[in-house]
């Protein structure tokens, strides 16, 4: 594991010291949430960018296919 220093003011310091958790392990899963959420966020802009400029169709005929094997099924 990599060591990240954060420096903070003493009110803030006396006020952490004041709550009984574990702070390293608190912001070591507050961070991965954030890589998380923004790997999510950017692969999420891409398929929009894709399904923008018409990379994924849906092939021609598909639809008719799909209602007719539907009907056929019924």
């Amino acid at each position: 594991m990599r060591t990240v220093t954060v420096k903070l003011d003493d009110k803030l310091k006396k006020g952490m010291a004041a709550v009984a958790i574990n702070w390293s392990e608190y912001i070591r899963r507050a961070i991965a949430e954030r890589v998380e959420r923004e790997e999510r966020r950017e692969a999420a802009a891409k398929l929009l960018d894709s399904l923008q400029r018409g990379f994924h169709r849906v092939p021609k005929g598909f639809v008719n296919e799909a209602i007719r094997k539907a009907r056929e099924e019924r």
